[in-house]
């Protein structure tokens, strides 16, 4: 048996799978090894398996077995595995040391480099793999590397012709399950005159 995997949040008492033995007598169920921290219960006589408390995701795939035993000759059994996989929730949304930052930029520079932004996500695997970009493009005088966090200029500034000031907003985006999590932040950038 190979039930779909459960969430990391299952409540006690989630339904997990039914174990049916064939078999013209009635039969008594139990799991007889492989579930040494207790995560499952099974009901005697009908072979529903649940959650007996909260899951620790560290602690899965758990395999156990489970023993249909004659109900009448304890010496008439036969045992089948079931593996049981959880899921990572994706819990933390991405999180910038700061929400907003302050940059100055001399005019007349070429493209450059301007600031590397990083952000963290406390969920692990595709759930905490950051991709970067830009939620304001302020014209296409600003670009983002993806991968990197590095925020660039893409043309020079005059500081008499065009504005002084610019807000980009930056996020982080995880590669979460079920959902994708944003974090934001704001960079002023200031061309220098």
């Amino acid at each position: 048996y190979h039930p779909a995997p459960l969430s990391e949040q299952s409540p006690p008492d989630t339904f997990v799978v039914e174990v049916r033995a064939l078999y013209k007598l009635p039969v008594d169920y139990s799991i007889t090894s492989g579930d040494e921290k207790g995560y499952f219960i099974i009901h005697p006589s009908n072979g529903v398996v649940r959650t007996s408390k909260n899951l620790k995701l560290e602690d899965f795939p758990v395999n156990f077995k489970v023993r249909a035993t004659d109900s009448s000759n304890a010496a008439i059994f036969n045992e089948v595995e079931v593996k049981v996989e959880v899921m990572d929730e994706n819990n933390f949304p991405p999180v910038f040391p700061s929400s907003l930052l302050e940059e100055r930029l001399p005019e007349h520079s070429p493209a450059t480099q301007i600031v590397q932004l990083k952000a963290q996500d406390n969920d692990t695997g595709r759930n905490g793999f950051l991709t970067y970009g830009i939620l304001n493009g302020q014209g296409l005088k600003f670009k983002i590397n993806e991968t990197t966090g590095i925020l660039y200029s893409t043309a020079p500034f005059d500081y008499e012709e065009e504005p002084t000031e610019y807000q980009v907003v930056v996020y982080a985006e995880d590669d979460g399950i079920p959902e994708k999590k944003r974090g934001y932040c704001t960079v002023v950038i200031k061309i220098t005159d």
